[in-house]
């Protein structure tokens, strides 16, 4: 009976020394729209695992990109702050090869906060924050780094022919952008290819190695970002074309990752999270996925522009549902720090802890959530409606259209933007001008990063 208490104490030990500080997983996709996984409608790429996923967690309707492009989307996650707080946001809207700027040291990233208590942290993927010195993945609290340091379509060889970028059939030698580990360059050209196979074994690694201590990983795909390529194993497999192909690629890349968690015993000790940067790029016809019913995509602060797939998975934690809340890519670095139990950076942080909602199943308060393109606000949502002040569509469109009074949608009964109702809800106008004003009265915009 006494070796028997022994060995109860000790599993609870064990079981409390895990559970005290849960690993964290972010899996961040590229242009990945509102509509393009089975589990959000779409009727021909097929994602099992993410639909598994969403089965047995938490499948959010109402969530958000902090951003209409990739490198600010990028920012607000790692630091919880909208990117003009940091200055990586402006007219040029994301870095270039040639960019100047990058994020600034003295932000506070998950994986700064998380390193510093304890956790093994990695960065898999596309980067996009920048290339020199202060702005680079180890500069930014990842122990290990492993992927490009911006957009696939960047550091195209010359003479590459118009319309490369956007074709079912993109070269395989078009670009010559360059793989590395820890900073360091292992191969340039990078081969396209087996690029998220290769992703997903670094993945899995990194899970089994550092399976016996807590953990953040932030796995952010290249795909579905143009050009597109697959592994000979998924292309030409999907009834949605190359597209498809690198979706459900990285539907397979995802299951691998929740089956390396389950095989070391550690899913119920890890909480995932799959979201994308922001709406699909339709510019690029087939190869730009779709935002199902939502109006326009990526570029533009409609709502398919940065209403994005938003799913949490951490068996026998969270429990399987669908969330109507509204939330965003932010408060995925609140919600980190609580759970590792870091402090929160002394700035103003956007984003919220989703805890009470994800394990507990308690409602959000209600709060603003404030739409930028570049460094202009163009619109704000407050519960159920939405005011735009400016509008543009996310590319072609050189001049932005002001609105006073600002456009208004009820996103419940109209989530497709149609139907202005200003002229009837002067008072909900009212309402989110004030919210617009109290955020604009303390905000100090960063440096310009995006030269």
């Amino acid at each position: 009976m006494q070796r028997l208490l022994i060995l109860l104490a000790s599993l609870i030990v064990v079981h409390s020394s895990f559970s005290a500080q849960p690993n964290v997983v972010i899996i961040f996709a590229d242009d990945l729209g509102y509509g393009d996984l089975s589990c959000y409608g779409s009727p021909t790429i097929h994602t099992p695992n993410l639909d598994r996923m969403a089965d047995e967690g938490l499948r959010f309707t109402d969530f958000y990109s902090a951003a209409e492009v990739c490198t600010p989307s990028r920012a607000a996650l790692l630091t919880g702050r909208y990117p003009i707080r940091s200055g990586m946001c402006g007219s040029r809207r994301v870095l270039f090869p040639n960019s100047e700027g990058g994020l600034p040291k003295d932000e506070v990233t998950i994986a700064d906060a998380l390193k510093g208590k304890g956790y093994a942290t990695m960065q898999i993927g596309k980067w996009h924050l920048g290339i020199h010195d202060g702005s680079r993945p180890l500069d930014q609290g990842f122990e290990h780094q492993y992927g490009l340091p911006y957009s696939n379509d960047m550091d195209a060889r010359p003479g590459l022919p118009k319309g490369s970028t956007g074709s079912p059939t993109p070269p395989e030698d078009g670009w010559n952008v360059a793989l590395s580990r820890d900073g360091e360059v292992i191969e340039k050209p990078t081969v396209q290819t087996t690029l998220t196979k290769r992703y997903t074994e670094e993945a899995v690694k990194f899970i089994t190695e550092k399976k016996d201590k807590p953990f953040f990983l932030y796995f952010a795909h290249t795909f579905p970002h143009v050009p597109l390529f697959a592994s000979p194993a998924f292309k030409g497999k999907s009834r949605g074309g190359i597209f498809g192909d690198s979706v459900e690629e990285l539907d397979w890349s995802v299951g691998q990752v929740m089956n390396a968690l389950k095989k070391n015993g550690i899913a119920e000790n890890t909480l995932v999270f799959f979201t994308s940067d922001n709406g699909p790029w339709l510019i690029m016809g087939n190869q730009g996925g779709s935002a199902g019913l939502l109006k326009d995509g990526k570029g533009s602060t409609w709502e398919g522009g940065m209403r994005v797939p938003g799913i949490a998975w951490m068996p026998g934690r969270i429990k399987p549902g669908v969330a109507h809340e509204l939330a965003n890519a932010m408060d995925l670095f609140a919600t980190s720090l609580a759970l590792g139990g870091a402090k929160s950076p002394d700035v103003p942080v956007d984003g919220v802890d989703l805890s009470p909602l994800l394990f507990e199943s308690k409602p959000l308060p209600q709060r603003p959530f404030f739409y930028y393109r570049g460094d202009q606000l163009f619109a704000c949502r407050i519960g159920e409606w939405k005011a735009h002040f400016r509008t543009q569509t996310g590319y072609g469109q050189p001049k932005a259209d002001s609105h006073v009074p600002p456009l208004l949608f009820h996103l419940g009964l109209d989530p497709s933007e149609k139907r202005d109702v200003a002229k009837d809800h002067p008072d909900v106008i009212a309402q989110i001008e004030e919210a617009v004003k109290a955020h604009q009265s303390n905000l100090v915009p960063g440096n310009p990063q995006l030269q």
